[in-house]
């Protein structure tokens, strides 16, 4: 389970290309969240994440925590990661960049639902790599589903529950 932290901001997001979401529509994300969990096995004990406007609004930066306890098979840590969410150069749509404690870096496209309640990231499909999708829910009380998912190399649509959590905004 994620702990989500969120500070809220007032942004304006200049227009974007049509077709391509703008950081806009990505606006209900800016806050501090703090995620829902019980610290179950496999689950945070502590966690939550933030996305903040940056660079006079050119950019979204999320930033995110989880602290698991230790088990029989392994000990306690901590698992940190920054997104960076900003238009494509060329135009062509709104793109993420991932980076996290443990060496990973993914490169997401972001799309946004028509009814504009979900945020879905996902990776490039590659045959020899995983492929991922992190999705944000926005829910009817001002709080976030939060998935993610994982597909096999060479299974590109093959997505599998990793996991998924509940976050309340701070």
């Amino acid at each position: 389970m994620f702990l989500v932290i969120l500070i809220f901001s007032a942004q304006v997001f200049p227009q974007q290309p049509e077709g391509s979401p703008s950081l806009g529509a990505l606006s209900f994300l800016i806050g501090d969240w703090k995620g829902e969990g019980g610290g179950k096995p496999g689950q945070a004990s502590a966690g939550g994440f933030s996305f903040a406007s940056e660079l006079q609004g050119k950019v979204l930066v999320r930033r995110n925590y989880a602290e698991y306890a230790a088990t029989k098979d392994r000990p306690a840590f901590r698992h940190d990661d920054l997104m960076i969410i900003y238009q494509a150069p060329d135009g062509k749509g709104t793109r993420a960049d991932y980076f996290d404690n443990e060496g990973h870096v993914i490169q997401y496209s972001v799309a946004v639902s028509a009814d504009g309640r979900t945020v879905t990231f996902l990776s490039e499909p590659s045959p020899s790599s995983p492929r991922f999708m992190l999705i944000f829910n926005r829910l009817q009380d001002d709080s976030l589903g939060l998935e993610f998912d994982i597909a096999p190399p060479g299974k590109s649509d093959a997505f599998s529950k990793y996991t998924e959590g509940r976050a309340v905004r701070k």
